[in-house]
Protein backbone atom coordinates (compact mmCIF):
# COMPACT_ATOMS: atom_id res chain seq x y z
CA UNK A 1 0.00 0.00 0.00
CA UNK A 2 1.24 3.49 -0.85
CA UNK A 3 2.83 5.55 2.21
CA UNK A 4 3.41 9.08 3.07
CA UNK A 5 7.14 9.52 3.92
CA UNK A 6 7.93 12.66 4.73
CA UNK A 7 11.68 12.09 5.40
CA UNK A 8 11.95 10.90 1.44
CA UNK A 9 9.30 12.72 -0.79
CA UNK A 10 11.60 16.71 -1.24
CA UNK A 11 9.50 19.41 0.58
CA UNK A 12 8.97 21.43 -2.56
CA UNK A 13 7.16 18.70 -3.71
CA UNK A 14 4.20 21.04 -4.60
CA UNK A 15 6.49 22.78 -7.55
CA UNK A 16 6.18 19.21 -9.75
CA UNK A 17 2.78 18.10 -8.31
CA UNK A 18 -0.83 18.88 -7.86
CA UNK A 19 -0.80 15.84 -5.35
CA UNK A 20 0.60 14.85 -2.37
CA UNK A 21 3.21 11.75 -2.94
CA UNK A 22 3.65 8.69 -1.40
CA UNK A 23 6.41 6.44 -1.36
CA UNK A 24 4.80 2.57 -2.96
CA UNK A 25 8.33 1.34 -2.66
CA UNK A 26 11.88 2.16 -2.88
CA UNK A 27 13.13 0.66 -6.20
CA UNK A 28 16.15 -2.21 -6.73
CA UNK A 29 19.67 -1.23 -8.71
CA UNK A 30 21.88 2.06 -8.86
CA UNK A 31 24.96 1.81 -7.00
CA UNK A 32 25.21 5.55 -6.60
CA UNK A 33 21.37 6.89 -5.44
CA UNK A 34 18.50 5.88 -4.35
CA UNK A 35 15.41 5.88 -6.15
CA UNK A 36 11.48 5.37 -5.00
CA UNK A 37 8.32 4.58 -6.57
CA UNK A 38 5.79 7.25 -5.96
CA UNK A 39 1.87 7.39 -6.71
CA UNK A 40 1.02 10.66 -7.13
CA UNK A 41 -3.22 10.89 -7.94
CA UNK A 42 -3.69 8.55 -10.72
CA UNK A 43 0.25 8.89 -11.40
CA UNK A 44 2.96 6.89 -11.04
CA UNK A 45 6.45 8.33 -10.42
CA UNK A 46 10.29 7.66 -9.63
CA UNK A 47 12.03 9.67 -7.45
CA UNK A 48 15.98 9.57 -7.43
CA UNK A 49 17.52 11.09 -4.76
CA UNK A 50 21.09 11.98 -5.90
CA UNK A 51 24.15 10.59 -3.81
CA UNK A 52 26.20 13.23 -2.03
CA UNK A 53 29.38 11.88 -3.45
CA UNK A 54 28.32 13.00 -6.91
CA UNK A 55 31.48 15.67 -6.93
CA UNK A 56 33.82 12.76 -5.86
CA UNK A 57 32.73 10.68 -8.98
CA UNK A 58 33.11 13.47 -10.99
CA UNK A 59 29.15 13.54 -11.83
CA UNK A 60 28.02 16.50 -13.96
CA UNK A 61 24.57 16.89 -13.19
CA UNK A 62 23.87 20.03 -15.45
CA UNK A 63 24.78 17.83 -18.07
CA UNK A 64 22.70 15.33 -16.86
CA UNK A 65 19.59 17.81 -16.86
CA UNK A 66 20.64 19.01 -20.47
CA UNK A 67 20.67 15.39 -21.79
CA UNK A 68 17.35 14.42 -19.92
CA UNK A 69 15.70 17.63 -21.47
CA UNK A 70 16.62 17.00 -24.84
CA UNK A 71 16.26 13.22 -25.00
CA UNK A 72 12.91 13.53 -23.40
CA UNK A 73 11.81 15.33 -26.00
CA UNK A 74 12.76 13.01 -28.18
CA UNK A 75 10.99 10.45 -26.27
CA UNK A 76 14.20 8.32 -25.74
CA UNK A 77 13.40 8.41 -22.02
CA UNK A 78 11.67 8.23 -18.86
CA UNK A 79 9.71 11.14 -19.61
CA UNK A 80 11.06 14.40 -17.14
CA UNK A 81 8.76 15.69 -14.74
CA UNK A 82 11.10 17.53 -12.82
CA UNK A 83 14.81 18.69 -12.11
CA UNK A 84 16.00 20.20 -8.70
CA UNK A 85 17.40 22.88 -9.63
CA UNK A 86 19.92 22.34 -6.91
CA UNK A 87 20.48 18.62 -8.20
CA UNK A 88 19.26 17.13 -4.85
CA UNK A 89 16.60 14.76 -7.00
CA UNK A 90 15.45 14.29 -9.76
CA UNK A 91 11.76 12.74 -10.95
CA UNK A 92 10.71 10.88 -14.17
CA UNK A 93 7.49 9.22 -15.28
CA UNK A 94 7.35 5.42 -14.45
CA UNK A 95 8.30 2.91 -17.11
CA UNK A 96 6.70 -0.21 -16.61
CA UNK A 97 8.98 -1.88 -19.08
CA UNK A 98 10.91 -5.11 -19.88
CA UNK A 99 14.63 -5.58 -19.95
CA UNK A 100 16.57 -5.27 -22.88
CA UNK A 101 18.19 -8.67 -24.23
CA UNK A 102 21.02 -8.19 -26.93
CA UNK A 103 21.36 -11.54 -27.73
CA UNK A 104 17.59 -11.28 -29.19
CA UNK A 105 18.46 -9.93 -32.73
CA UNK A 106 15.11 -7.94 -32.82
CA UNK A 107 16.99 -6.54 -29.28
CA UNK A 108 20.23 -5.62 -30.67
CA UNK A 109 18.30 -3.71 -33.77
CA UNK A 110 16.33 -1.58 -31.10
CA UNK A 111 19.65 -0.80 -29.18
CA UNK A 112 21.46 -0.38 -32.06
CA UNK A 113 18.92 2.61 -33.29
CA UNK A 114 18.56 3.81 -29.54
CA UNK A 115 22.55 4.34 -29.45
CA UNK A 116 22.30 6.39 -33.05
CA UNK A 117 19.31 8.44 -32.11
CA UNK A 118 21.23 9.47 -28.73
CA UNK A 119 24.09 10.12 -31.02
CA UNK A 120 21.81 12.47 -33.01
CA UNK A 121 20.52 14.56 -29.96
CA UNK A 122 21.53 18.35 -29.97
CA UNK A 123 24.33 19.51 -28.53
CA UNK A 124 24.78 19.94 -24.56
CA UNK A 125 27.70 21.78 -22.77
CA UNK A 126 29.08 19.15 -21.00
CA UNK A 127 32.11 17.05 -21.97
CA UNK A 128 33.50 13.94 -21.47
CA UNK A 129 37.77 13.65 -21.38
CA UNK A 130 38.50 10.37 -20.93
CA UNK A 131 42.19 10.89 -19.82
CA UNK A 132 40.64 13.89 -17.39
CA UNK A 133 38.47 11.57 -15.98
CA UNK A 134 40.64 8.99 -15.02
CA UNK A 135 42.82 11.41 -13.64
CA UNK A 136 39.73 12.95 -11.29
CA UNK A 137 39.21 8.90 -10.24
CA UNK A 138 42.91 8.81 -9.59
CA UNK A 139 42.95 11.45 -7.20
CA UNK A 140 40.13 9.93 -5.63
CA UNK A 141 41.22 6.41 -5.14
CA UNK A 142 42.86 5.33 -1.38
CA UNK A 143 46.82 4.98 -2.00
CA UNK A 144 46.99 2.77 0.77
CA UNK A 145 44.77 -0.23 -0.49
CA UNK A 146 45.94 -3.05 -1.14
CA UNK A 147 44.85 -3.31 -4.73
CA UNK A 148 46.12 0.30 -5.02
CA UNK A 149 49.55 -1.12 -6.68
CA UNK A 150 48.02 -3.61 -9.25
CA UNK A 151 45.78 -0.18 -10.23
CA UNK A 152 49.39 1.31 -10.94
CA UNK A 153 50.38 -1.27 -12.93
CA UNK A 154 47.95 -1.09 -15.73
CA UNK A 155 47.80 2.60 -15.87
CA UNK A 156 50.92 2.91 -18.41
CA UNK A 157 49.33 -0.46 -20.59
CA UNK A 158 46.38 1.34 -20.64
CA UNK A 159 47.64 5.41 -21.97
CA UNK A 160 48.14 3.98 -25.46
CA UNK A 161 45.10 3.20 -26.05
CA UNK A 162 43.42 6.61 -24.62
CA UNK A 163 45.72 8.35 -26.70
CA UNK A 164 44.72 6.24 -30.17
CA UNK A 165 40.43 6.77 -28.96
CA UNK A 166 41.51 10.35 -28.76
CA UNK A 167 43.14 10.69 -32.34
CA UNK A 168 40.77 8.53 -34.18
CA UNK A 169 37.71 10.41 -32.13
CA UNK A 170 36.60 12.60 -35.35
CA UNK A 171 33.65 14.46 -33.64
CA UNK A 172 31.81 14.48 -30.43
CA UNK A 173 28.23 13.35 -29.90
CA UNK A 174 25.75 13.50 -27.01
CA UNK A 175 26.68 10.06 -25.53
CA UNK A 176 24.18 8.09 -22.39
CA UNK A 177 27.63 6.95 -21.16
CA UNK A 178 26.03 4.03 -19.30
CA UNK A 179 23.58 1.95 -21.57
CA UNK A 180 24.25 -1.28 -19.45
CA UNK A 181 21.36 -3.97 -18.91
CA UNK A 182 19.84 -2.15 -16.43
CA UNK A 183 19.76 1.33 -18.11
CA UNK A 184 17.44 0.18 -20.11
CA UNK A 185 13.64 -0.80 -20.93
CA UNK A 186 11.11 -1.88 -23.27
CA UNK A 187 7.98 0.50 -22.74
CA UNK A 188 4.81 -0.61 -23.62
CA UNK A 189 5.07 0.28 -27.15
CA UNK A 190 8.12 -2.27 -27.47
CA UNK A 191 9.95 0.62 -27.99
CA UNK A 192 13.71 0.98 -26.25
CA UNK A 193 14.69 3.55 -23.64
CA UNK A 194 17.22 4.62 -21.68
CA UNK A 195 17.05 6.00 -18.31
CA UNK A 196 20.03 6.96 -15.61
CA UNK A 197 21.33 9.65 -17.76
CA UNK A 198 23.57 10.50 -15.26
CA UNK A 199 26.85 10.04 -16.72
CA UNK A 200 25.84 12.11 -20.09
CA UNK A 201 27.92 14.35 -21.76
CA UNK A 202 29.35 14.95 -24.89
CA UNK A 203 32.19 12.33 -26.15
CA UNK A 204 33.13 9.60 -28.52
CA UNK A 205 30.33 8.00 -29.68
CA UNK A 206 32.14 4.93 -29.93
CA UNK A 207 33.05 5.00 -26.65
CA UNK A 208 29.04 4.30 -26.25
CA UNK A 209 29.51 1.43 -28.25
CA UNK A 210 32.37 0.19 -26.57
CA UNK A 211 30.78 -0.09 -22.92
CA UNK A 212 27.69 -2.05 -24.58
CA UNK A 213 29.95 -4.72 -26.41
CA UNK A 214 31.42 -5.50 -23.06
CA UNK A 215 28.48 -4.91 -20.81
CA UNK A 216 26.07 -7.14 -23.01
CA UNK A 217 29.14 -9.54 -23.65
CA UNK A 218 28.48 -9.24 -27.48
CA UNK A 219 30.32 -11.52 -29.81
CA UNK A 220 32.06 -10.70 -32.81
CA UNK A 221 28.88 -11.59 -35.19
CA UNK A 222 26.48 -9.59 -32.99
CA UNK A 223 29.48 -6.86 -33.12
CA UNK A 224 29.15 -6.75 -36.86
CA UNK A 225 25.55 -6.70 -36.77
CA UNK A 226 25.34 -3.76 -34.21
CA UNK A 227 27.51 -1.89 -36.10
CA UNK A 228 25.98 -2.43 -39.18
CA UNK A 229 22.74 -1.47 -38.02
CA UNK A 230 24.04 1.96 -35.85
CA UNK A 231 26.51 3.11 -38.99
CA UNK A 232 23.55 2.14 -41.45
CA UNK A 233 26.73 1.35 -43.72
CA UNK A 234 29.65 -1.75 -44.17
CA UNK A 235 31.94 -2.38 -41.11
CA UNK A 236 35.61 -0.59 -41.54
CA UNK A 237 38.54 -1.79 -40.18
CA UNK A 238 38.99 1.44 -38.46
CA UNK A 239 35.49 0.86 -37.04
CA UNK A 240 36.78 -1.92 -35.57
CA UNK A 241 39.72 -0.16 -33.78
CA UNK A 242 38.06 2.76 -32.62
CA UNK A 243 36.09 -0.12 -30.61
CA UNK A 244 38.82 -2.05 -29.16
CA UNK A 245 40.70 1.14 -27.82
CA UNK A 246 37.39 2.20 -26.58
CA UNK A 247 37.03 -1.24 -24.88
CA UNK A 248 39.77 -0.80 -22.93
CA UNK A 249 39.35 2.85 -21.91
CA UNK A 250 35.61 1.96 -20.94
CA UNK A 251 37.17 -0.95 -18.64
CA UNK A 252 39.80 1.32 -17.13
CA UNK A 253 37.61 3.97 -16.06
CA UNK A 254 34.99 1.18 -15.05
CA UNK A 255 37.64 -0.01 -13.07
CA UNK A 256 39.15 3.01 -11.11
CA UNK A 257 35.22 3.67 -9.89
CA UNK A 258 35.02 0.54 -8.47
CA UNK A 259 38.00 1.42 -6.69
CA UNK A 260 36.68 5.04 -5.34
CA UNK A 261 33.53 2.72 -4.66
CA UNK A 262 36.12 1.27 -1.78
CA UNK A 263 37.57 3.76 -0.95
CA UNK A 264 34.28 5.71 -0.12
CA UNK A 265 32.26 3.10 1.80
CA UNK A 266 34.04 0.65 3.00
CA UNK A 267 30.75 -0.82 5.18
CA UNK A 268 30.30 -2.82 1.57
CA UNK A 269 34.26 -3.94 0.47
CA UNK A 270 33.66 -7.55 0.80
CA UNK A 271 30.71 -6.64 -2.11
CA UNK A 272 32.60 -4.35 -4.28
CA UNK A 273 35.90 -5.55 -3.63
CA UNK A 274 35.06 -9.15 -5.91
CA UNK A 275 33.62 -6.64 -8.47
CA UNK A 276 36.83 -4.92 -8.49
CA UNK A 277 38.71 -8.02 -8.90
CA UNK A 278 36.39 -8.45 -11.97
CA UNK A 279 37.00 -5.16 -13.59
CA UNK A 280 40.62 -5.66 -13.29
CA UNK A 281 40.31 -9.02 -14.99
CA UNK A 282 38.30 -7.80 -17.95
CA UNK A 283 40.64 -5.24 -18.25
CA UNK A 284 43.47 -7.20 -18.14
CA UNK A 285 41.43 -9.36 -20.72
CA UNK A 286 41.98 -6.54 -23.29
CA UNK A 287 46.01 -5.34 -22.87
Amino acid sequence: MPQPSRDIIPADWPTWSTREPQVIRSLPGGLTNRSYLLAAGGERLVLRLNAHDSATLDINRSAEAQALTCASHAGLCAPLVHCDPQHRYLVTEFIDGDACQPDQPEHLELLARLTADIHALPEIRGRLDYRHKAETYWRAVDSSAEFYSELVGVRDRVDDHLAAAARLCDSLRLCHNDLVAGNLLLNQRKALCAIDWEYAAMGDPFFDIALIVEEHRLDERQQNRFLERYLARPVTGLDRERVCHGRVVYRYLSLLWYAIRLAQHPGLHVADEAVLNDALSALTRLL
